[in-house]
């Protein structure tokens, strides 16, 4: 099953779904890292170590420290790793409104994180996007 690369009909299908608990990013060592690997969210190994995206309450509870809390929020419209445009559009939303965003893009969605107290603006926005699509193809 191939994914959907009309921008348009992604963004009036993409369907936000706000995840309910709070993430945190985190570059660990990665002798540090490992163990807390199949808990975390996501990963990236970058240069100057892993980067994890844990549940926060996973975080504190290891005693690691979180900057700001971010919310999850997960497209889900199977989106095309081909896709043109659609994060484009989707950041620029947000950059509107002054939202921050990191996005992650996975197989089958796009997964958005957001600044904690900002979530709910956040998804309204993206609804309202979804929402000003016309039917249709072009």
């Amino acid at each position: 099953m191939t994914g959907e690369t009309n921008l348009r009909t992604l963004l009036r299908n993409m369907r936000p779904a706000l995840h309910g608990e709070a993430f945190g990013f985190f570059s660990l060592a990665e002798e540090v890292a490992l163990p807390l690997l199949p808990g975390a969210q996501g990963s990236f190994r970058e240069e100057e170590g892993l980067t994890l995206i844990l549940p926060l309450a996973t975080a504190l509870a290891q005693g690691l420290q979180a900057e700001p809390p971010w919310a999850l929020i997960t497209l889900t419209v199977h989106s095309s790793l081909e896709a043109v445009g659609f994060l484009a559009a989707i950041s620029a939303a947000l950059a509107a409104a002054g939202i921050s965003l990191n996005a992650v893009s996975a197989y089958h969605h796009d997964h958005l994180f957001v600044p904690w107290g900002r979530r709910l603006e956040a998804l309204a926005i993206l609804e309202r996007l979804a929402g000003d699509q016309p039917s249709g193809t072009p």
